[in-house]
């Protein structure tokens, strides 16, 4: 737990960090990840799951930023579901936000060690992810300002690196190549296509998962107000462009059944239109990592304030609410994620089931954490529109109540969905927060005395 006497979070974030923050979280998610959506939905059924994903996103976004701006917290979905449905819808959101953040890392990190491979094939993907997140780690807790600086400047190559893959495959662009198939396998629409776009679902949530994290970065940031409309709107505008070119321009550039199912979807689009040795791939390769890279360190940032501000609450052991009296960073909160992620990267017999990859798997729970959350913090909105008229909210919900409607409706299709084809991980997903719940009933009475004596952070 927090006390006055204890070093607090800095303020020191700008709107522009807070857009590299907010892009940088997700841009990994156009470089892999949405790749395997088209095993099942083939390439004309994942645009209709993605645009459906994508208009989800954006009515949350807009939703979601009334939240943030009015609750300023780094605990976000967290706090706000705690304040508009007390202890219990507290420990739910924030259950489920650590379950999205604490398992997109160890997804990434793979990722990560699968684009090393292809430059150096003796190098194990495993090795590389441990190596990754033993380096970002340590700049999470060296500062947020200079893990800020960095993420915006990864941010910034990560986008500029895949608009030079839609230019470099566009010249092998085919209509013909794209649409082949693309029904789940067949050339025409046909209701047997309909499990397809619905199995994937969590793949097309994979290219925005985790922009929401900003909320957890707002207690650092100099003016949340005014910064935090800004970064979202921006950063939701650019993620859905770029995720429509990728999808576009990898779909186009060949046979898209050898990209499914694969760590690497970007680099093997190239290499079919500019061969093997191309100077081209290789720096596909290289700076493909920056877009990795960007998220691996944006979610650790998240996943951190998010156990950091659970613990300063007493849903979490105390220990992990520290803040390193040098750095200001939640450091042990960082290495806790950090401990879960490397454990689920070589827990291949515990994570691989139900056909899917290890990193399938590993995408699909972080999914489900993340959906369970958007509703909890739809829920929030409306609950607290309610019984806080008068809370300030200097930016309010466009529509209300039919913009966060759609995406509190959105949000429940997707998690129907994804249950239905994915019962396997549904019920380690309930399991786990079924354990959380023993736990956060063990610790009631620590709970209650931290309250009476914590600083109020409404």
């Amino acid at each position: 737990m927090t006390t006055n006497s204890e070093p607090a979070l800095q303020k020191t974030l700008s709107t522009l960090q807070l857009w590299g923050i907010a892009v940088g979280l997700v841009i990994s998610g156009e470089y892999f990840g949405w790749s395997f959506g088209w095993a099942s939905a083939g390439t004309l059924g994942f645009l209709v799951t993605a645009a459906f994903i994508a208009a989800m996103y954006a009515c949350f976004i807009f939703s979601f930023t009334e939240l943030t701006t009015s609750i300023p917290h780094a605990g976000g979905p967290f706090e706000y579901s705690r304040r508009a449905f007390g202890p219990v819808g507290g420990y739910l959101a924030g259950f489920a936000t650590l379950v999205e953040f604490v398992f997109a890392p160890p997804a990434i990190s793979l990722a990560i060690g699968a684009y090393l491979n292809v430059q150096f094939p003796a190098l194990d993907p495993k090795i590389a992810a441990l190596g990754a997140y033993i380096v970002f780690m340590a700049l999470n807790i060296v500062g947020v300002q200079i893990a800020a600086t960095f993420e915006l400047f990864v941010t910034v190559l990560a986008i500029f690196e895949l608009l030079v893959f839609m230019g470099v495959v566009s010249p092998g662009f085919s209509v013909a190549n794209f649409a082949k198939g693309g029904w789940s396998g067949a050339d025409g629409f046909s209701l047997a296509a309909l499990p397809g776009i619905f199995a994937a679902i969590p793949f097309a949530i994979w290219f925005f998962l985790a922009i929401e994290g900003v909320a957890m970065a707002a207690e650092e940031a100099r003016d949340p107000k005014r910064s935090i409309p800004i970064a979202y709107i921006a950063g939701i505008l650019t993620l859905v462009v770029l995720a429509a070119g990728v999808m576009l321009f990898a779909g186009g550039a060949g046979d898209w059944t050898q990209l499914a199912n694969i760590n690497d979807p970007l680099p093997r689009a190239m290499k079919i239109i500019v061969g093997e040795n191309s100077g081209w791939l290789h720096m596909l390769v290289w700076l493909g990592l920056f877009g990795l890279i960007a998220s691996f360190h944006g979610i650790i940032l998240g996943y951190s304030r998010q156990i950091y501000a659970l613990s300063r609450a007493g849903f979490l052991p105390e220990i992990l609410g520290r803040v390193h009296p040098k750095f200001r960073t939640p450091h042990m909160a960082i290495l806790a994620g950090g401990i879960v992620g490397i454990a689920a990267i070589f827990s291949d017999e515990l994570i691989s089931f139900g056909g899917q990859t290890l990193t399938a798997n590993i995408v699909t729970m972080s999914v489900f954490g993340a959906i369970v959350m958007y509703i909890l913090s739809m829920a929030s909105l409306f609950k607290l529109r309610v019984t806080e008229p008068g809370l300030p909210r200097s930016f309010r919900a466009p529509g209300y109540p039919i913009v966060p409607g759609f995406a509190l409706l959105a949000a429940v299709v997707c998690l129907v969905a994804m249950t239905y084809y994915n019962t396997l991980i549904a019920g380690v997903f309930v399991g786990l927060m079924f354990l959380g719940y023993l736990y956060f009933m063990a610790t009631r009475a620590r709970r209650a005395a931290h309250a009476a004596t914590a600083p109020s952070r409404a």
